[in-house]
């Protein structure tokens, strides 16, 4: 009997079933590892910020509560964030201020620094590279006293007072963002074919014109990426903000988050605190649900000829 008369005879699922590929036991042991993995790292990043969730949710008198669900569950924590002691509005504002303004000023000048480096030709440019990256290195801490009698006006030669102003929050904070954003540039810049210009200036555009038309949007992902990283280091900064902006009126967001009295009692406010977090933590979460696929595609970009 041939095998087309065999095949005839066989029903669809039959066929299906010997077209199928047969799996040792390798195999599935790999997939519930990959699945207990992936299973325990989204656990491990969502768990604390669930408990904040929670602990946000409770009564103000149950801050020390250790169940893993409010009972019952309460939204008075939220208006107490914003009681007038707090000041929280302001740190909030403050902080939308110095995260945009540092953003839109790493932007400008390592869009600017980045082109230069992808397409000048001069030596030791693999030197100037790694001497902006490695700025990006130097431990924050290390700067906080030469920066702080730097801003109060004790050097003879910089007689400036910048404490509790926006420019002693943005300049420091411009400094660590700025390699960063130079380096990722460069390598974006780096891939995009300098025959684009030259085919632009050929159609009559300048130099400038065939940077802001062409290669400038090309480069949208890279620079976006860049954004987003930007505005989530400055607005999750600390160390910074505390030394410079000592006064309540300049407290940024996590500062005023530290230093929480709450509205209620003199116990520490635990769920004033959480709600604060969640208020503080949320937006960012949503930006980056909404913009995941940009960010994906500015990360990756520079990395694939």
């Amino acid at each position: 009997m041939s095998t087309a008369t065999v095949s005839a005879r066989l029903t669809a699922e039959e066929l299906e079933a010997l077209n199928k590929p047969q799996h040792d036991w390798k195999y599935w042991l790999s997939k519930v590892g990959i699945f207990l993995g992936m299973t325990f790292i989204i656990l491990y990043c969502i768990a604390p910020f669930y408990w904040m969730v929670v602990s946000s949710l409770r009564l103000p008198t149950m801050g020390r509560d250790t169940s893993f669900w409010p009972n019952p569950v309460s939204f008075e924590n939220y208006p107490a964030v914003f009681d007038p002691r707090n000041g929280f509005g302001v740190a909030l504002v403050n902080s939308v201020i110095v995260s945009l303004t540092t953003t839109l000023l790493t932007l400008v000048l390592g869009i600017l620094g980045a082109y230069a480096l992808a397409r000048l030709r001069f030596r030791m440019k693999g030197l100037v590279l790694s001497i902006i990256i490695g700025c990006s290195m130097f431990p924050g801490i290390t700067l906080l006293i030469p920066l702080f009698k730097m801003f109060t006006g004790a050097y003879a030669w910089m007689p400036i007072n910048w404490m509790n102003t926006y420019q002693a929050l943005i300049i420091p904070s411009l400094s660590f963002g700025l390699p960063l954003c130079v380096w990722n540039l460069t390598a974006f810049f780096r891939q995009l074919p300098v025959e684009l210009e030259q085919a632009a200036m050929v159609d009559g555009c300048t130099a400038g014109q065939a940077f802001r038309k062409v290669i400038l949007p090309l480069a949208a992902p890279g620079v976006f990426t860049t954004a987003i990283i930007t505005f989530i280091a400055v607005w999750n900064e600390f160390m910074i903000a505390l030394t410079f902006g000592t006064d309540p009126m300049m407290y940024t967001a996590i500062v005023s988050l530290a230093k929480f009295t709450g509205a209620y009692g003199y116990d520490t406010p635990w769920g004033t605190i959480m709600a604060a977090g969640v208020l503080i933590t949320v937006p960012l979460i949503v930006g980056v649900l909404i913009f995941q696929r940009r960010i994906v595609a500015g990360l990756t970009a520079g990395g694939v000829k």
